[in-house]
């Protein structure tokens, strides 16, 4: 079992443990303190939707910094128990798991959530699987105006095919992972 820790807000410092599933790799610490510091003023009272959450550090590092609710998706099933036990053990009754492929999942939300929308996405799917456009076609229309969307991956951010509409705000490189904070900028 391995374990990563938050770096921020009510839960600084907790550990969260994840299972060592193949191709999971947690968004290293510095990538989250510089992702949480961009989004320094939009986090508290957002919606956020954690896809392929993985480990779901991002989402819970939201959640510590006062996220309203975050919908976690993750396709593997123990980790998707993991971070049910870890939300229980932080007591947190915010956060909703669900075990499933995201582009499955995406698909199938309940009107419920579907209708109030995210306002902050985290969209780093395993590498290999090259989901980034896919995804970002079926997260677009579940977007509230000048939602932020926070992308990592394995190449240049200009190489991913986004909604035109996703404006690129900053971005920043460790090691292979490339990782940017856009924002919706399509009017509805």
């Amino acid at each position: 079992m391995n374990q990563v820790r938050i770096i921020g807000g009510e839960w600084k410092r907790r550990l969260i443990r994840f299972e060592a599933v193949n191709g999971l790799r947690p968004t290293p610490d510095r990538v989250r303190e510089t992702l949480f510091n961009w989004l320094m003023w939009d986090v508290a009272g957002s919606r956020v939707l954690d896809t392929c959450a993985g480990s779901g550090a991002l989402g819970i590092e939201a959640l510590s910094r006062g996220a309203r609710h975050c919908v976690f998706i993750e396709a593997d099933r123990k980790q998707a128990e993991q971070i049910k036990a870890n939300l229980l053990q932080l007591h947190c009754t915010t956060g909703q798991v669900i075990y499933a492929k995201a582009e499955q999942a995406l698909t199938q939300l309940p009107e419920s959530v579907r209708s109030v929308g995210f306002d902050l996405v985290f969209l780093d799917p395993p590498y290999s699987l090259n989901l980034w456009t896919s995804l970002a076609s079926l997260i677009d229309p579940l977007l509230n105006p000048a939602a932020k969307i926070y992308i990592e991956a394995d190449r240049p951010l200009q190489q991913l095919a986004l909604p035109t509409h996703w404006h690129l705000l900053k971005e920043t490189r460790a090691g292979q992972v490339h990782a940017g904070l856009y924002e919706n900028q399509k009017l509805n």
